[in-house]
């Protein structure tokens, strides 16, 4: 038999398979992935580049499905800044730090069940959602608006909410990023963030959450690419038996899937490759690798089961650890299948798939988004006297947003406030002091409304606002961000989020118009 491609693959070889989560390109299957399915893959990971819609979508995975009926189809769907089904609109679901800014578990169960309800239509039935994280660190450069807040207990009643609405809709929810990658200020896409929390702070923030979303019942958690030196001064968390077996399995006695962050992000693929590492992170305890957010083609998928049956006849990883995550994945496969058969007619059908987008858009998540918005000061507000100027003022975000994905208000405002103008502004378009006065220039006699996103964590944003309000104190300032204090402007709204949802909610508030 051809190790390298068997023509009739053995068990090794299919669990080998049957452990990667890998991606693709395009919005319908390739031939190769269609092949691969057939010889033991289990699972694929969907991304912004496979999904134009939402009855789209419903077709691609049915299908996948027409060639391994009890298929594992995830996505990361967030919500909020991190989506995939609304990557070219802006999210229609409020993201965490909205909802952990209402701090209502009711509406936090609702809306994760009315976006599962979303995904079971299309035919997605795996979400690496939620982020369990506690953001301790505002500097933190990838969580942000993507975590509850930064209060533990806050958190973990949301996680715990937010999985139970999750999979009462019959979708698995993937509990992120395991142990906690709240308390960081490098992004594990780019290179290895460190926490140097002592075990007993761990215990007390960090776990916490994760404790709630195992007692809730989730059936993935995903394992963080970062070292903690409290519990393995050596390997990153995905790649550390001490974190997954004796910490999440023994200590936490979690029994359900473990999923890796991105094998390839450059925390591991940088430092340990793609191959060893997701053959390190099997033998640590991981059950599923991962793998397609920038490597997505069949090359990979082959280089990553080749290492891992290499692994396997060298005796660097157990056949029976092998044996037992490939069961784990075939397992939660079985479940989602399960829970789609009870609601026949729901998944994967492309009218219910665009009947539950609508009514993301017009119902729970509009509703909640409003809910989040504060203002500054907190009384009535005074709508905005005509159309305005819009200035965002931007900066590069992280992979896990993605670059594609639009946010502000100023589209929402247009439709609203006909004749609003608007302009994006960079730190590398010029110093604060001549971006302040294109924005002035650009204003002229209109309302002004300029929009942040994390301004605190941005000197020469904070210096374009300082220039601007010192000329036009009664400007108003949205920050879509982790809003920080003392607010700034005449009127200061937070949305808690770049959602687009949260951006009509803003805007509905300037226009004094609500639908």
């Amino acid at each position: 038999m051809n190790s390298t491609d068997p023509a009739r693959p053995d068990a090794l070889h299919r669990d080998a398979l049957a452990v990667l989560q890998p991606g693709f390109t395009g919005t319908t299957a390739p031939d190769w992935l269609r092949r691969r399915l057939g010889e033991g893959l289990v699972s694929v990971g969907l991304f912004g580049r496979n999904i134009t819609g939402d009855r789209q979508l419903a077709a691609l995975t049915a299908q996948l499905r027409a060639e391994r009926p009890e298929l594992l189809v995830a996505v990361d769907e967030e919500g909020g800044d991190v989506t995939r089904l609304d990557v070219r609109e802006g999210s229609a679901f409020p993201g965490n730090l909205a909802l952990g800014a209402v701090d209502d578990t009711a509406l936090t169960r609702e809306v994760a069940r009315a976006l599962g309800a979303r995904l079971a239509a299309c035919g997605v039935n795996l979400n690496w959602a939620p982020c369990a994280d506690v953001n301790s660190d505002p500097r933190n450069p990838v969580i942000g608006v993507r975590s509850f807040g930064s209060g533990t207990e806050l958190a973990a009643r949301h996680t715990a909410a937010y999985v139970e609405g999750l999979q009462s809709a019959g979708v698995a929810a993937c509990t992120k990023h395991f142990p906690g990658h709240g308390d960081t200020s490098v992004d594990s896409h780019l290179a290895l963030p460190r926490v140097d929390a002592d075990e007993a702070l761990l215990h007390a923030r960090e776990l916490v959450p994760f404790r709630a979303a195992i007692e809730a019942g989730t059936r993935a958690v995903m394992s963080a690419h970062l070292l903690v030196p409290a519990l393995d001064p050596e390997n990153p968390a995905t790649l550390s038996p001490r974190i997954l077996t004796g910490l999440l399995r023994e200590e936490l006695g979690y029994r359900g899937l473990v999923v890796t962050d991105g094998i390839e992000m450059g925390a591991i693929a940088d430092t340990y490759g793609i191959e060893r590492g997701a053959v390190l992170a099997l033998a640590a305890g991981a059950d599923a690798v991962c793998v397609g957010g920038g490597l997505a083609d069949e090359a990979t998928v082959l280089r990553l089961r080749d290492a891992i049956t290499a692994a396997v006849r060298e005796g660097t990883l157990p056949e029976e650890r092998l044996a037992e995550a490939a069961g784990r994945v075939r397992e939660l496969a079985a479940w989602t299948a399960a829970r789609a058969a009870e609601s026949p007619g729901a998944a994967g059908t492309p009218d219910g798939a665009e009947e539950s987008a609508a009514e993301a858009y017009t119902g729970t998540g509009l509703r909640a988004a409003r809910r989040a918005l504060r203002a500054t000061p907190d009384k009535p507000v005074t709508p905005l006297s005509g159309p305005p100027y819009v200035a965002s003022l931007t900066v590069a975000v992280n992979f896990a947003v993605g670059e594609e994905t639009p946010w502000g208000p100023a589209a929402e405002l247009r439709a609203l406030l006909p004749g609003t103008r608007s302009g994006s502004y960079g730190a590398a378009q010029g110093e604060p002091a001549a971006l302040a006065g294109e924005i002035l220039a650009a204003a002229g006699e209109r309302p002004l409304v300029v929009v942040v996103r994390d301004a605190h964590r941005h000197g020469w944003m904070t210096e374009v606002l300082d220039r601007l309000l010192a000329v036009r104190p009664e400007a108003v300032v949205v920050e879509m961000g982790v809003p920080q204090s003392p607010p700034r402007g005449a009127l200061h709204l937070a949305t808690h989020g770049a959602a687009r949802v949260c951006a009509r909610a803003a805007a509905e508030v300037l226009a004094g118009v609500r639908d």
